[in-house]
């Protein structure tokens, strides 16, 4: 393999972890945001709005994971 496969390679390694990073690191943010709205829906004060935001910010991260993981596949 020559230095210049190598160093290719390498890159290659490196967006992919750069890639499984950002994935992890969105869905541990559905995470915590599914632990908020759990919260917020057993207390009797229901917060509409931050309850609206959280499912907004859920779907965001989704859509941005699985534009990530088709970078993968390519």
């Amino acid at each position: 393999m020559s230095e210049t496969e190598k160093d290719e390679l390498i890159d290659a390694q490196k967006q992919v972890i750069g890639i499984l990073f950002e994935v992890v690191k969105r869905l541990q943010a559905n995470n915590d945001l599914d632990d908020e709205y759990f919260q917020i829906i057993s207390n009797d004060t229901k917060n509409e709005i931050r309850i609206k935001e959280i499912m907004d910010e859920r779907t965001e991260n989704a859509k941005i994971v699985g534009r990530l993981l088709e970078k993968l596949e390519t």
